[in-house]
């Protein structure tokens, strides 16, 4: 999505040990039947896309995982848009500098570039000198009467206690020893990350935060705040990075990897979702094909690993496949799929199509039944090597005269046979011991011909199951009267 908003998930669950309210949670419904939450982190507002909020929900709608409380939706701990929320935020970052736990802070950014450029030169990692940090309170408050642009600077304490997250175990960073204070309210009267989603993550009532391996440092900074607003942190787990193939960071600035792409392209959401956890880990075993029912049933929390997964896209199109014949065979979902592809065929091929059968939903059925498994999108069905689907194909005299001199007589052959669907294979073979020069090679060219005006494809029996006989009829008629007039 390509979009500067955060995004978090959230799945509310009952339990015998009490309420669980998971922010990032992999599937909207678990194993304990819970409420899906979205919230959109739309705080910095010079990155903001229009519409971008909108399309994450939409695009979530498609991948069929609609959240049940949401910015569209609602629910009863909104608002779901944090640019609406900033009044609970001022009210927090004011608590915080009445109990000393932050200050206003007056540095320009001029000062702070220079700072960040004398670090580098002598190298350093650039950090806040937490100067402001010692202004004295008529200092604070004559800038604060002048109007001076100003931040609020969260106050980082030595001491942080170790947690344990659920995945990388015990971990401690004692952060003010690498670290300058961290800004928490910026000079537009927005908050930063970490000051929004610990206010959020308190007032929506979360319970586990799962996010992604590169906020682990992070965590015992959030800490220190949870500590200094004297409220219960949640449980953290961080998960292991998704990357590129190549080991390079999976980025929303990739234009291909954008949920918008894949929908285009032909993907199904069910098979996105397939490779990604395929990729990954949680699983005790991997196997492609796996529905979402079945991905809730066998994740365990237990068998994720600090190691990141690598996402091999160039495998989309086999996940695609599979998941694309499970809909074909459900009955529920088949003739979803056949809506879908009878609005296609009319847009691609609008002024061609001389029989209107072919958007017949039987015909359509048929097509899809017999071609399952072998393709990976219903977009295929639209190239040229199968628009003798819907477009009776045009052939020459001359590209029959180069198989046979017997088109005539196979011509003839193949409209007086009964040709059984059970076995046409068999018929179509004694069809071509009838002919007198003409190999069987050449004979199975020519209704390949006659069939599809293409010398590559599906067996030429299979075409013929997928045409119908009305229709195989129509074309080897065309190539009698052909054979005829030469």
């Amino acid at each position: 999505m390509q979009v500067p908003l955060q995004t978090v998930f959230v799945r509310s669950c009952s339990t015998v040990q009490g309420e669980v309210r998971v922010r990032f949670a992999p599937s909207p419904t678990g194993k304990y039947g819970g409420s899906f939450i979205l919230r959109l982190e739309d705080t910095d507002q010079s990155r903001l896309v229009p519409g971008a909020a909108e399309s994450i929900e939409d695009m979530l709608e498609w991948a069929g995982v609609p959240p049940d409380e949401s910015p569209r939706r609602g629910g009863s701990v909104g608002p779901y848009l944090q640019s609406q929320r900033l009044d609970l935020y001022n009210q927090t970052a004011r608590q915080l500098v009445e109990s000393g736990h932050a200050y206003y802070c007056f540095c320009s950014p001029q000062r702070l570039d220079l700072l960040k450029k004398e670090a580098l030169r002598t190298g350093q990692t650039p950090r806040y000198d937490n100067r402001c940090r010692h202004l004295r309170a008529k200092q604070v408050q004559e800038k604060l009467d002048q109007g001076v642009p100003h931040v609020i600077r969260f106050h980082l304490e030595t001491g942080v206690e170790p947690f344990k997250d659920l995945i990388f175990g015990w971990n401690h960073h004692e952060v003010a020893q690498v670290e300058g204070d961290p800004v928490v309210m910026k000079a537009d009267g927005f908050p930063t990350y970490h000051l929004a989603n610990i206010v959020d993550d308190h007032y929506m009532r979360i319970s586990h935060v799962l996010r992604g391996s590169e906020w682990l440092i992070s965590t015992s900074k959030h800490l220190l705040m949870y500590r200094a607003l004297g409220w219960q942190p949640p449980t953290f787990g961080h998960l292991p990075l998704l990357m590129n193939r190549d080991g390079s960071k999976l980025s929303k600035r990739q234009g291909d990897i954008f949920i918008q792409s894949f929908q285009r392209d032909g993907a199904l959401p069910e098979a996105l979702l397939d490779i990604t956890t395929n990729c990954g880990s949680g699983f005790r075993t991997n196997r492609m094909g796996r529905r979402i029912n079945e991905l809730i049933s066998e994740f365990s929390p237990s068998k994720i690993t600090t190691h990141s997964a690598l996402l091999d896209l160039e495998k989309l199109p086999e996940f695609n496949r599979i998941h694309l014949q499970h809909r074909v065979e459900d009955e529920e979902q088949c003739p979803l799929l056949i809506r879908d592809l009878q609005a296609q065929i009319q847009q691609a091929y609008t002024a061609d199509i001389q029989d209107k059968d072919v958007l017949h939903e039987n015909y359509i059925r048929r097509v899809l039944h017999h071609r399952k498994g072998h393709i990976s999108s219903l977009k295929e069905l639209l190239t040229p090597a199968y628009s003798f689907l819907w477009v009776r194909p045009s052939f020459s005299s001359h590209q029959v005269a180069t198989l046979t001199t017997e088109a005539q007589h196979i011509a003839s052959l193949v409209l007086k046979y009964e040709l059984a669907v059970d076995r046409l294979s068999k018929d179509l073979k004694t069809l071509a011991k009838q002919t007198k020069a003409t190999k069987h090679r050449e004979v199975m060219k020519l209704l390949r011909l006659a069939l599809s005006g293409l010398q590559q494809g599906p067996s030429v029996a299979e075409m013929m199951v997928s045409l119908g006989p009305a229709e195989v009829s129509h074309r080897f008629q065309k190539l009698l009267l052909l054979s005829e007039s030469s």
